[in-house]
């Protein structure tokens, strides 16, 4: 009920997001968009990339004397700090880890200039989708954080993730709440971006105050949307919620979370621990969904790589233009986007099922 669609490419005039399905009535500005929009940006520290970019969103529509009126929200992005030439390079070479190769099969040509389409620059327009789909799930009393909890071999194991305060994450440039962590984790990336290379690492996210009830028994489980939408972030390699991984090595008497009576929950009812990440069945349960998401080293490296042309030429290929050395920083924005997204989304679905 809650959908998003975006145009625009990296080196383009810039990029346009609708949203559909946004309920009216809601205060809305500008301003509500730029406090995420800024998380995710460029150049906002020494450890992302230095292009310069206002990311100041334009809404051409949807909003009536400060309001959202329930009709298509439109927002315009300008591009403002593009730098083509630096990818004249690869316009007959694929880089590695890119879907230079990839666009070629399927379309038959490609954008070159900084990736086109498959460029994460395309993230600000779910960022900001995202931000309208916060103040529907605020009026809930639903809240979603991310955060970093590895970057290479440095990891971060937080005690209760429900606990960790937006304050916290935004101390470090990095965006681990942990202050001795986020130290060692700058660090590395400070090593291995003098080194002319890359890093990657894991975001968690935790959604609070979701009540019970969201989500569908088969196909559109809660768990699946959050996996499709995390998936279809740039860079994004892997997904897990609750213990993930961890089950496997688990026995049923230690993975099941047993049901315990909860004066604080809505339904009186709650689980003594969370391995399942706040969803049964792929429906909510009341307690905190956390997933996790792990992001792939940057793929654009400023050191030579073996790599073919489009003729199927063996050649060499350095990578020009600005890049992050790590991806986490500017990405825990985009994931916090897409989980507010889903949720907003089967919220909508949910109240509408009720009658509410």
């Amino acid at each position: 009920m809650f959908r998003v669609t975006t145009s625009g490419v990296s080196h383009g005039p810039g990029y346009m997001a609708i949203i559909d399905g946004c309920p009216p009535g809601i205060p809305l500005s500008v301003e509500d968009l730029l406090p995420d929009l800024a998380r995710r940006k460029p150049g906002q520290s020494k450890i992302t990339t230095q292009r310069k970019e206002a990311d100041l969103p334009e809404i051409w529509s949807g909003l009536f004397e400060g309001q959202t009126d329930g009709t298509s929200i439109g927002i315009l992005f300008r591009n403002e700090d593009q730098r083509s030439a630096d990818y004249s390079d690869i316009k007959e070479k694929y880089r590695p880890g890119h879907a230079d190769f990839t666009f070629d099969m399927k379309y038959g040509f490609r954008d070159y200039r900084g990736g086109g389409r498959s460029s994460a620059r395309e993230t600000i327009c779910r960022v900001a989708a995202g931000a309208i789909a916060r103040k529907i799930l605020a009026c809930q009393g639903i809240r979603v954080l991310g955060y970093v909890t590895q970057v290479g071999s440095v990891v971060y194991q937080p005690a209760d993730p429900s606990q960790i305060t937006l304050e916290q994450v935004e101390a470090s440039p990095v965006r681990c709440p942990d202050p001795e962590k986020a130290r060692a984790m700058i660090e590395l990336i400070e090593e291995v971006r003098k080194e002319r290379d890359s890093i990657g690492g894991i975001c968690e996210l935790v959604a609070t105050g979701v009540p019970a009830g969201l989500g569908e028994p088969v196909f559109d489980k809660l768990k699946a949307d959050l996996a499709k939408g995390l998936l279809s972030l740039p860079a994004v390699l892997a997904f897990e919620y609750g213990a993930g991984f961890q089950a496997a090595s688990m026995r049923g008497s230690q993975c099941n979370d047993h049901f315990i009576p909860d004066p604080v929950s809505p339904s009186g009812i709650g689980t003594k621990t969370n391995r399942h990440g706040g969803m049964l069945g792929g429906i909510s349960s009341g307690q905190p969904i956390l997933c996790r998401v792990a992001i792939k080293p940057t793929s654009s490296l400023p050191q030579s790589q073996p790599t073919v042309t489009k003729q199927g030429e063996a050649t060499e290929i350095v990578t020009r233009g600005r890049h992050d050395p790590c991806l986490l920083p500017r990405f825990v924005s985009m994931g916090e986007a897409m989980v507010c997204l889903v949720l907003a989304d089967h919220w909508l679905r949910w109240k509408a099922q009720c009658g509410g």
